[in-house]
């Protein structure tokens, strides 16, 4: 199958999970009901996926992977610094706070097994979580951060960023702000950071 078809097909049978997760459930959505909701064989479904849970790490992964690829360019063209934070908070915040994310938490926080909150965390924050490691320990190679522990950096950016935004949108409380207020949300969060951490 050529690369954009099997795109396009990827795209209607993830379409298809996030519809039925968010009207069955992690434990009421089956391979067998995605591929009936998604018009293809449940044999594809296990051939790319793998099973069900491979399919919602799929979907958290390809949900984060902006995020993921902003940072890492950053990395990798040796330009991570404080400042990459403005650009990285609105995406990283457009995308938690997104209705794909939203359906997944709200998913995972009714699954007794935990089983999709653990691909969540996997996919998504444990993916994250090291970039941005990476990017504060060149920060404080750079001078721009005064830290002995990065962990806990990483732990206080993603607090001051997202705080109980994602909770908040869980249960229903809130709308997902506009871009502006993200990127206000961002720039605040960075020059925040660099108060209590910065030189």
């Amino acid at each position: 199958m050529k690369d954009h078809l099997r795109t396009a097909r990827q795209e209607q049978i993830e379409t298809a999970a996030y519809e039925l997760l968010a009207e069955k459930g992690f434990a009421g959505t089956s391979m067998l009901s995605i591929a009936k909701r998604a018009r293809c064989s449940n044999e594809t479904l296990y051939n790319w996926y793998g099973d069900k849970l491979g399919l919602f790490r799929t979907m958290v992964s390809r949900n984060a992977a902006e995020a993921k690829t902003l940072l890492e360019n950053a990395l990798a063209q040796r330009e991570a610094s404080i400042e990459t934070l403005d650009a990285f908070g609105p995406v990283l915040l457009d995308i938690i706070l997104g209705e794909k994310a939203v359906s997944l938490n709200r998913a995972a926080a009714a699954d007794a097994t935990g089983q999709l909150g653990k691909a969540l965390s996997e996919a998504g924050r444990e993916t994250i979580s090291p970039l941005l490691a990476q990017l504060f320990e060149a920060a404080r190679t750079n001078g721009e951060l005064v830290s002995n522990d990065i962990s806990d950096v990483v732990d206080l950016y993603l607090g001051l960023l997202i705080g109980d935004l994602q909770i908040q949108r869980a249960i229903g409380r809130t709308k997902k702000p506009d871009p502006g207020t993200l990127a206000r949300r961002a720039e605040a969060a960075t020059r925040h950071l660099q108060t209590l951490l910065g030189p």
